[in-house]
């Protein structure tokens, strides 16, 4: 039985990255504004992250965690400089018995798309979710993820919401 037969969807965000204007190159500042230095790199920033995780499927339903509103580009901030990024997961209800496995998700797929330089943190507000300390917990834990992405049934269900995305 789905914990939200009948989920309220939104229209896909129409998005534009606005011009940098001139050759500041973004908060990376040095070489990053220098065109082709070595050691150039553009920064990333939260409608990148954001066009990563929007895509992906809720494990329930055959829509995007955009279109049920679990992730919004207003979830989601970065900080290039310090490589960081933290997103916001808000579950259709409160009680969704999937919410850890959408954390996974997000995280995986932020692990396969970001630098490695970024730490990555995937968090339910309070009052998202009816055990949101809990499933924060879980999604902190570094070797509580890496042994969740290595059963096998668990990876599957992750690549499977992560297929639409992988192209």
């Amino acid at each position: 039985m789905l914990d939200n037969a009948a989920p309220e969807l939104r229209r896909r965000a129409e998005l534009r990255r606005e011009p940098q204007g001139g050759a500041s190159g973004g908060a990376a500042g040095g070489p990053a504004a220098g065109g082709g230095a070595a050691g150039a790199r553009e920064p990333i920033d939260a409608l990148e992250v954001f066009e990563h995780v929007r895509d992906i499927l809720d494990p329930e339903h055959p829509h995007s965690l955009e279109e049920l509103g679990v992730v919004g580009l207003d979830g989601v901030e970065v900080d290039d400089a310090a490589g960081t990024c933290r997103v916001r997961v808000v579950p259709t209800v409160a009680h969704c018995s999937m919410a850890t496995l959408i954390g996974l998700s997000i995280k995986a797929k932020l692990a396969r798309s970001l630098p490695a330089r970024f730490r990555t943190e995937v968090y339910i507000p309070d009052g998202a979710h009816s055990t949101p300390d809990q499933i924060n917990k879980q999604l902190r834990d570094k070797e509580r993820v890496c042994a969740a992405l290595e059963n096998p049934s668990i990876l599957h269900m992750v690549d499977k919401s992560l297929a639409p995305t992988e192209t």
